[in-house]
């Protein structure tokens, strides 16, 4: 009898037990993770960075040193062919042109004066007049020495024209870098000139491995950041030097616009898918 009361309680025991037990719930399965999809180019597409940049650009200096005259524009300006930009004090340089110009007159009829068959000379002593042959060599000499005052006056002409820049394009004054009164030396940059009215493209990273994909012809969008429009261009021109960016290998390409939009600047870049097929 108390061995079936002991099993009794045993079983009670074990139902209370496994009642007072939370059931666990079954766990759900992980949600997958996202799977990121590369963006892998088009094989018939060559894509790269680029910035705008003039079709004409120069930095003018003048090739003698002198003091800063006169300076005839500013920033901003449009100027044509020809037209005067900035003039060095030239008073010396019309002194040196004056002086060289009188000696080549008087070196000129000297060796005019040589040229005669015959000349007339008057003895000291006697009064008397005779008419004698020069020799060749005086004539020879006299024009050489009038040849060699004619170079320096030439020297000279030059001098003074170099004496004021001009402009070599149409084109806009993109900087002045000097003031009047300013003392500057043969090769020093004065200004820069650009054609800012008639801008290219020119990539920035193309690199080494994509530059066999592109020819000369081959037509271009370009996305323009700034103004976010995208027009169309072609390929004119594919440098045969690389440049080092970085690091990196990369041949600069240049690309002519078939339409330049309003508002573009020198300077804004660009993102260019070359049409390689």
């Amino acid at each position: 009898m108390k061995r079936y009361f002991w099993s009794i309680s045993m079983i009670l025991t074990i139902l209370l037990a496994a009642c007072g037990s939370p059931t666990p719930l079954a766990s759900s399965p992980a949600a997958p993770a996202p799977v990121e999809v590369e963006n892998i180019p088009s094989a018939d597409v060559v894509v790269s960075s680029a910035v705008i940049t003039p079709v004409q650009v120069t930095r003018l200096s003048f090739i003698i040193s002198g003091l800063i005259k006169e300076i005839k524009i500013k920033e901003g300006d449009k100027v044509q062919t020809g037209q005067s930009l900035v003039m060095l004090d030239t008073s010396e340089l019309e002194f040196a042109v004056m002086a060289a110009d009188a000696a080549y007159r008087s070196a000129s009829i000297n060796a005019e004066l040589q040229d005669a068959d015959r000349v007339r000379v008057v003895n000291e002593n006697t009064g008397r007049v005779t008419f004698v042959s020069l020799p060749y060599e005086l004539k020879q000499k006299a024009e050489a020495k009038a040849a060699q005052i004619l170079a320096a006056l030439d020297g000279a002409k030059a001098n003074l024209v170099s004496g004021s820049l001009t402009a070599p394009f149409d084109g806009t004054i993109a900087s002045v870098d000097v003031i009047a009164g300013e003392l500057v030396q043969g090769g020093q940059a004065v200004l820069t000139l650009a054609s800012l009215n008639d801008l290219q493209i020119e990539t920035t990273d193309l690199s080494e491995r994509d530059i066999s994909r592109v020819k000369i012809g081959q037509s271009v969008n370009v996305y323009l950041e700034a103004l976010d429009v995208t027009v169309t261009g072609k390929v004119i021109l594919i440098s045969p030097v690389s440049k080092n960016v970085g690091g990196d290998v990369v041949f600069p390409v240049t690309i002519k616009l078939d339409e330049q939009p309003e508002g573009l600047l020198w300077g804004m870049t660009a993102e260019v898918e070359i049409q390689t097929k």
